[in-house]
C-alpha cells in the first residue's frame, strides 16, 4: 500500500450540525498524529468537479467544533455520473467522474474523507470502485442512514424541532387552536417520533404509519370531551394518508434527488378546520433544524467518526462507511447506504411507549 502523505476532505449534501466537527477530528487526526497534508474539496462534488482544492492548515480548523454548517461549503446538485451542464437552450446530463478522479489524483490525495448522507455516500462507493481510496461518514439530520443507527445531526434536530413544539404549547392553549408542526422527515419520521415525544405532542404522523383524517379528528374531539381545549400535532413532511401520497412542494430537475416535500402541515390543517370546525395553525421548521450549533451529543459523536475515519485510512481500510452500531463504533461497505433508508420499526419502543400514555398516531 502506498504511504498516505495527503488525504482530502468534502463534505456533500445538505448542510448539517457537526459537520464542522468531524472536519476539525479528522484534520488535527491527520496533522498531529501522522503529519500528513490535509486538503479542503470546497462545495462537495462541484469542488472535485472543478477542482477546488485548498490546504487546511490547523489554524483552519481551529474554533469550529460549536459552528453550524461546514467551513467548506456544500451542494447537493452536483452528481460527478449525471452532472448537469448547459447545452444551447437546455440542458444535459454528462458522466465526468473520470475529470473527479483525474483532478484527486493531480492533486496527489491518496486518500478521501466524505461526509454525507446516501446520496453524496452512493456516489462515493461508485468512485471507490472507480479506484478511488474512499472512507465514508455518515450526515444527515433524517437519521434514517442504512448502515448505522445515528447520524450526527440529528440530536441538533430534535433538540430544535422539541423547542418549538414546546413554544407552541402556550400560544395553541391560548388560544384553543390545532398547532400543527411540520418538521423534516421525507422518508422516515424519527425526527418527528423524537421530537413529538419530547414535547408532549397529542398526534405524531410519520411516513412509516399512515394516517386517517377520521382518527386525528377523533382523538381532537376526545381531548375536547375532556376538557383539553387545544391539541398538538407533529408531522413529518413525508406523512401521507392512508392510500394518499406525500405532498410535493416543487421539483428542481438539475438535483439528483429532484423531489422536494413540504406543505403537508398546511394541507392538514385545511383539513381539519373543515372536519372538526376548530381554528388550525401551522408552522413549518424546515431548514430551521439544520442550522445553528450543534448540540454537545452531535459535536461528540462527530468527533468520534472523524477521528476514527482517519485511522480506518492509517489502516488501509478503504471502501468503508463509519457506523455507530450496537452503541460502538465501526464500519460497513459504503454501498450499504444504498440498499434503502433506515425507516421507523413500527414496533419501536418509543412508538410503544407514546401509545401507552395516550398519544395517536393518526391509524387508530
Amino acid at each position: 500500500m502506498t504511504k498516505i502523505k495527503r488525504i482530502g476532505i468534502m463534505t456533500g449534501g445538505g448542510d448539517c450540525p457537526g459537520s464542522n466537527a468531524v472536519i476539525r477530528a479528522v484534520a488535527k487526526r491527520a496533522m498531529f498524529e501522522h503529519e500528513w497534508e490535509v486538503f479542503g474539496i470546497e462545495d462537495g462534488y462541484e469542488g472535485m468537479i472543478k477542482g477546488r482544492f485548498r490546504k487546511l492548515a490547523a489554524s483552519d480548523v481551529s474554533g469550529i467544533l460549536t459552528l453550524g454548517g461546514t467551513i467548506l461549503g456544500t451542494s447537493n446538485t452536483s452528481d460527478p455520473y449525471a452532472y448537469i451542464v448547459k447545452r444551447g437552450k437546455g440542458t444535459v446530463s454528462r458522466d465526468v467522474s473520470a475529470q473527479v478522479i483525474r483532478n484527486v489524483r493531480a492533486k496527489g490525495l491518496d486518500a478521501l474523507v466524505l461526509i454525507g448522507g446516501d446520496g453524496t455516500l452512493h456516489t462515493a462507493a461508485h468512485l471507490s470502485e472507480a479506484g478511488l481510496r474512499i472512507v465514508g461518514v455518515p450526515k444527515t439530520i433524517d437519521n434514517d442512514l442504512g448502515g448505522t443507527d445515528l447520524t450526527f445531526g440529528f440530536d441538533t434536530a430534535v433538540s430544535v424541532a422539541t423547542e418549538a413544539v414546546d413554544r407552541l404549547h402556550t400560544t395553541a392553549q391560548s388560544h384553543h387552536r390545532i398547532m400543527i408542526v411540520e418538521v423534516m422527515g421525507r422518508r422516515a419520521g424519527w425526527i418527528a417520533l423524537y421530537a413529538g415525544v419530547a414535547g408532549g405532542g397529542d398526534i405524531i404522523l410519520i411516513p412509516e404509519i399512515p394516517y386517517t383524517l377520521e382518527a386525528i379528528a377523533a382523538k381532537i374531539h376526545f381531548r375536547r370531551m375532556c376538557g383539553k381545549k387545544f391539541s398538538i400535532v407533529v408531522i413529518a413532511e413525508g406523512a401521507k394518508p392512508k392510500g394518499g401520497e406525500v405532498v410535493v412542494k416543487k421539483r428542481v430537475e438539475t438535483s439528483a434527488d429532484p423531489i422536494r416535500l413540504g406543505g403537508v402541515g398546511f394541507v392538514l390543517g385545511d383539513q381539519l378546520e373543515r372536519l372538526t370546525g376548530q381554528e388550525a395553525r401551522c408552522v413549518v421548521l424546515g431548514h430551521l433544524q439544520r442550522g445553528g450549533s450543534p448540540t454537545a451529543a452531535d459535536r461528540i459523536l462527530a468527533t468520534q467518526l472523524g477521528a476514527e475515519a482517519v485511522r480506518l485510512i492509517a489502516n488501509g481500510e478503504f471502501g468503508r462507511m463509519i457506523a455507530v452500531r450496537g452503541g460502538g463504533i465501526s464500519s460497513v461497505p459504503l454501498d450499504v447506504p444504498a440498499m434503502g433508508p433506515r425507516l421507523v420499526p413500527l414496533d419501536h419502543p418509543l412508538i410503544v411507549a407514546a401509545r401507552s400514555v395516550g398519544t395517536s398516531f393518526g391509524d387508530e
